[in-house]
């Protein structure tokens, strides 16, 4: 018995978890060239690893959200931040009304139809108060930066042809979620101002236009063009080539931009996630096809994979400890009707007339991943407002529809996309046979 206790303790205290962490980081290095064609997502496998780690590894301390609020809130608040430099770059589109026709209906039309079909269940299906009904749509209705990877563009590209081919799924979804993070925090100010002062327009109306809509959006939208011109200006075309940093490969400064953006605006009560978005935008703008925009992304994209791994897997082990204890089948069939109703069919209905295809349309509709920004929102709301309903039973309820989100997108994300890319080849291939100008309507 002495021995057996010997070995035990082999698998006990940090060593143990210094082991596990650093299995996670090379799996999350390896595991996006290993499953890039299965129907298998990354934050599936470290969202069931977290669940398995702290089913069997008793002393892990319970990662619950409520508890740790505030570290919740700033680790997937710089998680966040940090996608949205990565999607910024990556977008090879110059921004125009027509350009971007389908990121502007994702975000005008499609986004708050979703909040208000999903505050509508939350008050009258769930019971919850109308200020936490509002939290609760307006932090799940934006679709997710961090986990959407499996259905947003690639690396910045180096040339006009090359970026010309930008399919229009995979581009929607990737500006729609850089812009959507940003622009549902008014409706989150909304439930925090209900909370607060009351349902009466006239209490809570005023200031939450005025500040929360104007001032917040505009701030964000001028410190990010601002700051990405002045950094824009840095990286590529500074008098002396020291301070020329594009010729010297430093990728981290990808970090210091969006820290730089999101600190400054946040300085000026403006929406950083805004700004950062705007940031990325504007440097990118800067020298559209120079080849440092691909040493910044790659910085980003790593850091922002390392981060979200870390999420993940404490969200796996939150409901291994019993995030979802609450939960029962009238909150399972609430988050369904989100996931499979209300974002699919006020998505396909405000593309329609639009610039996509049916199929286009589809895929843009039901790919609205729910991920790590809602935590964020929820956390946000939470310490700053005064909700009726219980902090768990939030909690639980967003730990729902973010975990079946993983599931069920990242099922699906690889057949569906590797379907639509087909029938793209095959409709370029036909128009260009006929002689026409190839062009994107599956």
């Amino acid at each position: 018995m002495e021995e057996r206790g010997t070995v035990l303790e082999l698998f006990e205290g940090p060593s143990i978890i210094y082991t596990v962490m650093g299995l996670v980081v090379f799996a999350a290095a390896l595991l996006p060239r290993l499953l890039h064609k299965a129907p298998v997502s990354m934050p599936m496998i470290f969202l069931g690893a977290g669940v398995l780690a702290f089913t069997f590894i008793d002393y892990l301390p319970n990662p619950d959200p409520v508890e740790y609020g505030e570290i919740t809130t700033h680790l997937t608040e710089v998680c966040v931040i940090v996608s949205l430099m990565g999607a910024a770059l990556a977008l090879d589109r110059r921004i125009g009304w027509r350009r971007w026709a389908t990121t502007w209906r994702l975000l005008s039309i499609v986004m708050p139809l979703c909040i208000v079909g999903l505050a509508f269940l939350g008050f009258g299906v769930l019971g919850l108060g109308l200020a936490s009904a509002i939290l609760v749509a307006a932090a799940l209705a934006p679709t997710d930066p961090v986990l959407a990877s499996e259905v947003q563009v690639g690396e910045p590209a180096d040339d006009d042809e090359e970026a010309n081919d930008e399919d229009e799924v995979r581009f929607g979804l990737t500006s729609e979620a850089g812009l959507n993070d940003g622009l549902a925090f008014p409706f989150v100010y909304l439930a925090i101002g209900i909370s607060l002062v009351g349902a009466s327009p006239s209490d809570w109306f005023p200031q939450w236009f005025a500040v929360d809509v104007l001032w917040r959006i505009g701030i964000g939208v001028l410190l990010g063009i601002g700051t990405g011109k002045l950094l824009g200006r840095l990286f590529f075309s500074a008098q002396y080539d020291s301070l020329r940093l594009s010729n010297h490969s430093e990728g981290f400064v990808a970090l210091a931009a969006t820290f730089l953006a999101y600190g400054l605006t946040e300085t000026f009560e403006g929406y950083g996630f805004v700004a950062v978005f705007v940031c990325g935008t504007t440097i990118r703008a800067a020298e559209r096809n120079h080849g440092y925009h691909k040493v910044l992304h790659s910085y980003v994209e790593q850091l922002e994979r390392l981060l979200s791994v870390v999420i993940l897997v404490l969200l796996g082990g939150a409901i291994a400890r019993g995030l979802l204890a609450g939960i029962g089948w009238v909150e399972v069939l609430v988050a369904l009707a989100f996931l499979l109703l209300i974002r699919p069919l006020t998505g396909f209905l405000g593309l329609t007339g639009g610039k996509t295809g049916k199929w286009e349309r589809i895929a843009l509709a039901f790919f609205g991943v729910r991920g790590i920004g809602s935590l964020y929102y929820l956390g946000y709301g939470l310490s700053n407002g005064e909700f009726t309903a219980e902090a768990d039973e939030l909690w639980a309820f967003v730990g729902l529809v973010v975990a079946m989100s993983v599931v069920l997108h990242g099922v699906t994300a690889t057949p569906v996309m590797s379907a639509l890319d087909r029938l793209r080849q095959r409709e370029a291939g036909r128009l260009g046979d006929e002689g026409e100008a190839p062009r994107t309507a599956v």
